[in-house]
């Protein structure tokens, strides 16, 4: 996944998340930064957000039933792997990869998985805390072997 297409898609649910979260259009194009003007030309089609407003949307709707289970990972680490190109953080507990994820490889203490969505890596350990997130398969495979 790269930045147009996420874009495109956030583009595409903002209607359903906008009414997921039971906000106007008043107050989620107020949230977000955009004119209600804007937020309608969206919603209706006819234009599609730019990376600022996606990089909102995702930020402040990442628990978003509706963008999680579109992008198949919390939108905000979406948006700093693609942003950074690689991102690595200790911070993220996941599920570890219950859904949306399929395992590459293991070694030692280390998961590395890949979205079955957006075809982004990632490096989770046993707790299944994230570690790592790249759309690289070469910088993921990498780290993991610096990690283990």
């Amino acid at each position: 996944m790269n930045r147009e297409e996420l874009i495109e898609i956030v583009t595409s649910k903002l209607k359903l998340i906008r009414t997921e979260q039971q906000y106007t259009q008043d107050k989620m194009a107020d949230m977000i930064g955009i004119s209600k003007k804007t937020l309608v030309q969206i919603e209706k089609g006819r234009m599609q957000a730019g990376w600022t407003t996606t990089i909102a949307i995702c930020s402040l709707f990442r628990d978003s039933e509706i963008l999680t289970s579109t992008l198949g990972d919390d939108p905000l680490v979406l948006v700093q792997t693609i942003a950074f190109d690689s991102y690595a953080t200790t911070k993220t507990r996941t599920l570890g990869g219950k859904i949306w994820w399929r395992e590459i490889q293991r070694e030692g203490d280390y998961i590395l998985q890949q979205n079955v969505v957006s075809n982004h890596y990632r490096i989770i350990n046993n707790d299944y805390f994230r570690v790592f997130s790249s759309f690289n398969i070469e910088d993921a495979m990498k780290r993991l072997t610096e990690l283990s």
